[in-house]
């Protein structure tokens, strides 16, 4: 089977062989047992689940959260010679008919789907008819109430396998901690635990944090310096990236900005110049970063606190990528820890609140109690929010909690372009070119430019054929709706807005309530978040790649010997051994009582006086220890 799997590698992405750990992965998945693998960002995940279905006879339905993704993946699947299509919230019912009936008649290999999709009666009514031969579930940490970004409809997939109770389910994820590696396994149901993990440890990525108050003035220095590749600025605040690139641009390094507000055109063109080089440094939030992968990404700066660690490790990861040495630096003022302790309550509106937005969201689209369900609108938070005079804030914390109850999903604007497909059969188009010659033009070009247009939807530009037939772009879109509305072809046109698709029906606010487990439990873990991000600012004693490390589940002891911590203890002329057993013989002895630097260093006698004085001011300097007079005290007793 590895020979078969290895020629479907090279004919098709032409790579000679596996990354390690891949082969194990595919052999898992092609000898049908659950499979769970955990990769780096940029670690190939994907080939991990496309392989194995391309050796398999069936199709393969992908469940992944981000539409973005989702059509990324589908687009380069076609360009390589695979059939695949993705269905998303905003799409057309007959859109999502015509990929249901191909995957059923065997004519796709890949179907991507939302987790939010999974229920509703069409899917499973379709899937009743396919033959799957993998099931598999990308950003699985979504699915595990420990996660960072748990998401109610994961929960679904293991409800769908018993419609496919032989079909092995593969999940994917690049951050778990060991709780979430477990909860993964449980809910998605796992016949027998089985993981397959590489370590998150990336050699080549130096992390440092920098205790700073004038964040600018060292965010330039650093940019500055970096003669090669490209930098990226994480902040959190969508004001703040414009406000910082047109800084940046002030002081002569090229920059822009991005984020999830920006139309898509507008974003997608930003993120080119960016890949393409053409602008070294991109401020963002966090809505940049899943599926970039640029190799020479040598720095990235986060100006703010991130939530989580598995947020920042994330984003940080995007240095590096071709393994040469990359930089991440953390720069944290004397504010930001309650700044990030404050954003804990304002991400949880009181329930009375969130009851107060969900009945006026409902009210402003219009959707009576009881009805709404499998409905798609267009939504702007921005006018919403101005319209009833509430902060955009509470609104999109309100509405976040109120998706991860399951009851809605929101999409940010997409640049759908228009589509079509011709619905009528080959005698059935003759004949009504005959009836209707003033359509004559139209369809003809369409069936002479737009090939698959009679078995599938394709994309077209209206501009490009009013240009082309000469034909006014009022006209064509005119002539296109008669169309639709006479049956003949199928015509959706291009949708360039922000949506909300409604999962359920209206609920009377009355009986409208949010879960412990969505609310309160969900409270209490991004507080351990948070206080596992300040540990880790805080923590100046530790190197900053074991730290992380050590989050993740991994027990590595050796150090990086770059990070500010290590390069901090590099300057004492004490080795790593040294210092530890230095360090913790002055932390045993200040448990007991308070000692003076003479009664120390007698404790300590079996290493170098120096070198003892030496950790004893690095200790002091890092707010491990303090002084307190003659007395030497530990910092948090």
């Amino acid at each position: 089977m590895s020979e078969l799997t290895r020629g479907i590698l090279k004919q098709f992405w032409g790579y000679p062989s596996f990354r390690p750990l891949q082969e194990d992965i595919v052999d898992s998945v092609i000898e049908g047992k659950d499979t769970l693998a955990l990769l780096p960002t940029g670690g190939g995940k994907s080939i991990c689940f496309q392989v194995p279905a391309m050796a398999m006879d069936g199709v393969c339905i992908v469940i992944t959260p981000l539409i973005s993704l989702m059509k990324d993946q589908v687009m380069h699947l076609k360009k390589i010679g695979i059939a695949a299509a993705a269905i998303f919230s905003g799409m057309h019912h007959n859109e999502i008919e015509v990929a249901y009936n191909q995957a059923a008649f065997g004519m796709l290999k890949f179907l991507y789907v939302s987790p939010e999709r999974l229920m509703t009666d069409a899917f499973i009514e379709a899937l009743r008819k396919m033959k799957v031969c993998l099931l598999a579930v990308d950003e699985s940490h979504c699915i595990s109430q420990w996660g960072y970004d748990f998401r109610p409809p994961y929960l679904k997939i293991a409800e769908i396998r018993q419609y496919m109770p032989h079909t092995p389910v593969m999940a994917l994820t690049a951050t778990a901690t060991p709780k979430v590696v477990d909860d993964i396994q449980y809910r998605l149901g796992f016949k027998k635990n089985n993981v397959f993990q590489t370590s998150y440890e990336r050699k080549n990525v130096t992390y440092n944090v920098i205790h700073e108050a004038d964040k600018y003035g060292l965010m330039y220095r650093l940019l500055n310096k970096m003669d090669k590749g490209s930098g990226i600025v994480y902040v959190r605040s969508r004001k703040r990236t414009k406000i910082i690139a047109e800084w940046l641009q002030s002081v002569g390094i090229s920059a822009s900005f991005y984020h999830a507000g920006l139309d898509t055109k507008t974003r997608d063109y930003r993120q080119q110049l960016w890949m393409d080089g053409k602008i070294k440094v991109i401020v963002a939030t966090n809505a940049f970063g899943m599926g970039i992968d640029k190799p020479d990404v040598r720095l990235v700066v986060h100006l703010d606190l991130p939530d989580s660690l598995e947020a920042y490790f994330q984003e940080a990861g995007r240095a590096g990528r071709d393994l040469k040495p990359s930089e991440a630096f953390l720069l944290v003022a004397d504010t930001d820890i309650n700044k990030l302790k404050d954003n804990i309550n304002s991400s949880y509106p009181e329930l009375p609140r969130i009851k107060i937005i969900y009945e006026a969201l409902c009210n402003y689209l219009q959707i009576p109690i009881g009805a709404g369900e499998n409905q798609t609108y267009d939504f702007d938070i921005n006018t919403f929010a101005q319209y009833y005079n509430f902060s955009l804030l509470e609104v999109f914390n309100a509405i976040k909690l109120i998706e991860r109850e399951g009851l809605f999903m929101t999409s940010e604007a997409m640049n759908t372009p228009s589509k079509i497909h011709i619905k009528a059969g080959r005698e059935e188009l003759y004949r009504f070119q005959i009836e209707y010659k003033e359509y004559d033009t139209l369809i003809n070009f369409l069936l002479r430019n737009y090939p698959g247009i009679l078995s599938d939807f394709v994309n077209i530009r209206e501009e490009q054929i009013s240009q082309k037939t000469n034909i006014s772009i009022d006209k064509v879109e005119r002539q296109l709706k008669n169309l639709d509305s006479m049956n003949f072809l199928t015509y959706i046109p291009r949708n360039d807005k922000p949506q909300i698709q409604f999962l359920t029906e209206r609920i009377d606010v009355r009986y409208f309530t949010l879960s412990d487990e969505i609310y309160r439990n969900r409270k209490e873990d991004a507080a351990r978040r948070i206080d596992a991000v300040i540990d880790f600012v805080n923590n100046n004693e530790d190197c900053r790649s074991v730290q992380l490390l050590r989050y993740f589940g991994e027990n590595i002891r050796k150090t990086c010997g770059r990070c500010d911590v290590c390069s901090s203890k590099n300057k004492m002329n004490v080795s790593d051994n040294e210092y530890r057993d230095i360090s913790e013989t002055i932390v045993c002895e200040l448990r007991e009582s308070d000692n003076n630097v003479y009664e120390i260093l007698k404790k300590v006698n079996n290493h170098h006086e120096e070198k003892v004085l030496d950790t004893i001011k690095w200790m002091i300097d890092n707010d491990i220890i303090e002084r307190d007079g003659e007395r030497i005290k530990l910092r948090h007793n």
